[in-house]
């Protein structure tokens, strides 16, 4: 069984020892957090078909013996992923149509995504990615060289946005590789780097990696994904202030859920929580329905109600755009 008690211990080790060690079971999770798995509505099989994954130094951020807790809702399997809704499908995004070749998916002008992982450090229950072909569709060592061609010879593609999963579980090695390459591309004047391991597994963030990421002749972005300002603890922070010092714009993104962040308190919260540590809250997505995420979602009108609230209460650059992603649509869709 996993149950990582020496928390010490833990943190002192590297961050793919500490992803090593992330829960995947409900009963350990459940026994880490001093709760019953027969009290709560959780679902094996929901597990069959995504996995659950969650690293110590996320689950350490929940509050032990809070069924409801917000973080936990995030990453719990519970029985209502396992029904069917109508609207709900395996590519709420119109990501495999957009699919210019292996690895590259090509929705937006200007911009070309980098599927360079299928893995992420945490498996949380709205990812709209959850049933992705990634077998099928991720970038391997093998494909690079015609990726790389691809966006090199559109003139049109000034941005590259590595994503996944998480692209920053590719080793240092790799992850290096592909930013020279990229270099090279006359054209690109920014890469975005999308990723949640700043804020899910901060031990990711190393001198050594920032050095990779600062040594890249174009712009970088790292766009962090964070829905509730319980993510953020001093690991955090030390991982964000590392990756600032070094240089690299920080952005943010959440998704508005159901139990977790649909509360204008709660996002007001947030907001603030990210500028204090130099984010800035860039988007707040609805749902993107994908199977087996429909208990997550928060209607537009109520959407509109809680940004219109926020505004009220804060700065406009603190203000996150609220958008929604079509499929087939040239760009996300601001409501907001």
């Amino acid at each position: 069984m996993n149950k990582p008690y020496n928390e010490a211990e833990h943190y002192a080790k590297n961050w793919q020892q500490q992803l090593a060690e992330a829960f995947n079971s409900i009963e350990d999770l459940c026994a880490y957090l001093n709760l019953s798995p027969d009290e709560l509505p959780v679902s094996v099989a929901a597990t069959h078909s995504f996995a659950l994954r969650v690293p110590l130094s996320f689950a350490a951020c929940i509050e032990k013996g809070n069924p409801d807790d917000p973080l936990l809702r995030q990453v719990l399997p519970v029985n209502d992923e396992t029904l069917i809704y109508p609207g709900y499908s395996n590519d709420p995004v119109g990501d495999i149509p957009a699919a210019a070749q292996t690895g590259v998916i090509h929705k937006y002008q200007g911009r070309a995504l980098l599927i360079n992982t299928g893995s992420c450090a945490i498996n949380c229950r709205y990812c709209f990615r959850r049933n992705f072909p990634y077998a099928e569709l991720q970038l391997g060592k093998q494909q690079e060289e015609a990726a790389m061609t691809y966006i090199a010879t559109d003139a049109s593609i000034t941005e590259v946005i590595l994503s996944g999963g998480d692209p920053l579980l590719l080793n240092d090695e790799r992850l290096a590789r592909l930013i020279t390459q990229l270099n090279t591309i006359k054209q690109i004047k920014r890469i975005r780097i999308h990723s949640r391991l700043p804020i899910v597994l901060p031990a990711r963030i190393t001198e050594a990696l920032t050095h990779a990421l600062r040594d890249s002749t174009q712009q970088t972005v790292v766009v962090v994904h964070c829905n509730h300002v319980n993510e953020i603890n001093s690991r955090v922070i030390t991982a964000c202030k590392r990756l600032k010092d070094s240089g690299i714009t920080l952005l943010n993104q959440s998704v508005l859920l159901r139990g977790v962040n649909d509360h204008a308190d709660t996002l007001c919260a947030l907001s603030e929580g990210l500028f204090d540590i130099g984010i800035i809250p860039y988007y707040l997505h609805l749902l993107d329905k994908a199977t087996g995420t429909a208990h997550f979602d928060v209607p537009e009108t109520e959407a509109l109600r809680l940004t219109r609230q926020m505004q009220d209460r804060l700065p406009g650059y603190l203000v996150p755009r609220l958008v929604k992603e079509q499929a087939g649509t040239t760009a996300k869709q601001a409501i907001f």
